[in-house]
């Protein structure tokens, strides 16, 4: 299944709030005949925008193809979720790569959400970054395991933007029966996440990249220079990036034994008053929460509630988005039951079996950054600098999370979606009872 068709017109962005409200871009022209470049990035998400406005700035000759818009992808439609740390908790990190490595990793997460704060200054992107994350508890009793967490980040890691909450703190900032306590961190935060992939088109146009979109990459030949083929056009290039995340689809077997794709779901109510607002999320702030089917949700700068979450097995969008959100939504507050809900979308992610992103070269001129399991907007932005500074010969950075164990899935591609579901399934099911 083709999933940049399967679920959206092709070239058109998804019936997102993001897309209604966004300050668009021209249609940048499809590829076609022979191109020649430095580098060639394949994906226009926030890690291929991100390493052509990067690469352009050092003088490199880019050109980044794109199969429909750029930011079309999770780039442009995921929660706007901020996050400080990786994808895995440090002490699990510390497990499972040694305390140096998983310091290391810390630190690449703080350079990458304070690379997301400063591009949020910048005219290029019009969106601002809003201050702290909740994460919230269903179970009580995660909450003496995440009181010696914060311990272990405020001593270890000296990081004391992170507090605990309990029960009536939690509360207090999210008004919802469901959850028990949890944590603040004011180090990380929200943004319009389809605005910063947009500014970041603009970046790299200024700075001198070539953009295609309407572009799909059939073939690439790992020679040197290696050479990709698209719907129209011969792209040779001294360097390839793939920056595909969830649609890479067959295009590099390697990577996709490693990194599968999944559908999530965001909805987006009607603008409320500022009081309405206050009276379900206190200080703007954005909401995690503990389910294994995570729900997340925040506020827009109208005021609309953005709620995400929901399972999904198939790779078909369902036929009511809407409905499918307000489930989950009403459960978490019920005081919005009813509400109107004015968008409904839903998007394609990547993860991998340790939900650690996996970085790797495919060949000697050929790398490869994806499977950022739902904590992309910060770390795909860095990764496509990552990227840019090993091409540049700099590769520290780039080796350290190529060094992170991504095991392949069990089953290879045939099984590794039955599979999941099941899985899906069974921890659905602990998330109910």
């Amino acid at each position: 299944m083709d999933l940049l068709s399967a679920n959206d017109q092709p070239g058109a962005y998804p019936p997102s709030y993001y897309a209604a409200r966004a300050t668009p871009l021209p249609r940048f022209p499809a590829a076609a005949g022979a191109i020649s470049c430095d580098v060639c990035v394949i994906g226009g998400g926030f890690t291929g925008l991100s390493a052509a406005w990067h690469l352009a700035k050092r003088g490199y000759d880019v050109v980044l193809v794109e199969a429909s818009r750029v930011g079309f992808g999770a780039s442009g439609r995921n929660g706007g979720q901020v996050g400080m740390g990786q994808r895995r908790a440090q002490d699990e990190l510390e497990a499972m790569v040694g305390e140096g490595p998983a310091r290391a990793l810390w630190d690449l997460s703080l350079q990458s959400v304070d690379l997301v704060k400063s591009l949020a200054s910048k005219p290029e992107i019009h969106a601002d970054f809003h201050a702290g994350i909740a994460h919230a508890f269903h179970r009580s009793r995660y909450s003496e395991h995440e009181a010696r967490y914060i311990d272990f980040l405020q001593a270890a890691y000296n990081y004391s933007h992170i507090s605990f909450l309990n029960r009536e703190k939690m509360c207090d900032y999210v008004k919802s029966p469901l959850y028990h306590g949890g944590s603040l961190d004011q180090g990380a935060g929200h943004i319009d996440p389809l605005e910063l992939a947009l500014g970041l088109a603009r970046l790299a146009v200024q700075s001198g990249a070539r953009i295609f979109e309407g572009t799909k990459v059939t073939r690439i030949e790992k020679t040197t220079p290696a050479r990709v083929t698209t719907n129209a056009a011969e792209i040779t290039a001294s360097h390839v990036l793939l920056a595909c995340n969830g649609y890479l689809g067959g295009l590099e077997p390697k990577v996709s034994a490693r990194v599968m794709p999944i559908n999530n779901y965001i909805a987006a109510t009607r603008p409320m008053a500022p009081a309405e607002q206050d009276a379900l999320i206190k200080d703007n702030i954005a909401v995690a929460d503990s389910k294994f089917v995570v729900n997340y949700f925040r506020f827009s700068d109208d005021h609309r509630l953005l709620f995400g979450g929901t399972e999904s097995y198939g790779y078909r969008f369902p036929v009511d988005i809407a409905a499918k959100v307000r489930r989950p939504m009403e459960q978490v507050f019920p005081q919005l039951k009813g509400i109107e809900i004015t968008h409904a979308w839903g998007g394609t992610l990547a993860i991998t079996m340790t939900r650690m992103p996996h970085f790797e070269r495919v060949a000697g001129n050929i790398l490869s950054c994806s499977g950022y399991s739902g904590h992309g907007l910060a770390m795909g932005t860095l990764a496509g600098q990552i990227a840019a500074d090993a091409i540049a010969g700099h590769a520290e950075r780039f080796d350290l999370m190529a060094s992170v164990p991504t095991p392949r899935f069990p089953g290879g591609a045939t099984l590794r979606w039955p599979l999941l579901v099941l899985a899906m399934l069974w921890y659905g099911l602990r998330d109910r009872l």
